[in-house]
């Protein structure tokens, strides 16, 4: 699929709050129409899609599980139908549960894999086949497969996969002129990395970088900005934002 209209069009899974909601603002602001997902909290969605329209860009709320293929199949179709068509998908939807390998909860592994790998999984399956020649896919992963932190052994374990079916769909899709990259986030002052941290804690993170502060979501969303757009020559590689952490 090729793009005929002058407005490019970028989905954004996860886009109702935190990374997400900073990504959907910076992708408006610089010219794009957006789809701002959601998976319960319409609410945050809504708010999001009226403060970029107050702006003067162009949004719309969309729901679905991502590791739904069937809700998010119908997620692009609302998008397309919306827009003309998709050129940037960010994916951004994930959930953290951090705790000891020794003691963590099973079914706690399950509920972070299913929507961190196999939503992962099922967003790019859906890009793959949707995103418009020139367009860019964007997933998710984290510093933390860098830092090894302890209690971080399954999400490091989710989003290790998701690097890895970054780079290989990147070459999947040689010859569309589409760029597959994964941006990993460090310490970044969002509502889930500050879930269960106490003050302290916060701060050593804050300071472990040679910035010596913690990423604010709008720092993730230049990255991410980049590559949807002149970063033309960037593909199949996992960027670290993470102000010299690792």
């Amino acid at each position: 699929m090729t793009r005929t209209s002058g407005t490019r069009v970028a989905l954004v899974t996860g886009g109702s709050g935190g990374i997400g909601r900073a990504v959907a603002e910076k992708l408006a602001a610089s010219g794009l129409a957006v789809a701002v997902h959601y998976a319960s909290n319409r609410a945050a969605a809504d708010a999001t899609v009226a403060g970029i329209v107050s702006a003067g860009g162009r949004a719309i709320a969309v729901a679905g599980d991502v590791a739904d293929e069937q809700a998010m199949a119908d997620v692009f179709d609302r998008t397309q139908d919306a827009f003309g068509g998709i050129d940037v998908v960010v994916n951004t939807a994930g959930i953290m549960l951090l705790s000891p390998i020794a003691t963590l909860d099973l079914a706690e592994l399950d509920r972070m894999h299913r929507t961190n790998i196999r939503g992962t999984f099922i967003v790019d399956q859906l890009a793959a086949n949707r995103v418009r020649s020139g367009g860019a896919i964007i997933n998710f992963s984290t510093t933390v497969t860098r830092t090894s932190f302890p209690t971080y052994g399954a999400y490091v374990a989710s989003k290790a996969a998701v690097e890895g079916m970054t780079l290989v769909l990147a070459r999947e899709l040689r010859g569309r002129d589409i760029t597959v990259n994964a941006v990993a986030p460090g310490p970044t002052a969002t509502p889930l990395f500050l879930e269960g941290k106490d003050e302290a804690t916060v701060a050593n993170l804050a300071k472990a970088a040679p910035l010596e502060r913690l990423g604010q979501p709008e720092d993730v969303a230049e990255v991410v900005a980049f590559l949807a757009g002149p970063a033309r020559w960037i593909n199949g590689q996992v960027v670290y934002a993470n102000g010299g952490l690792a």
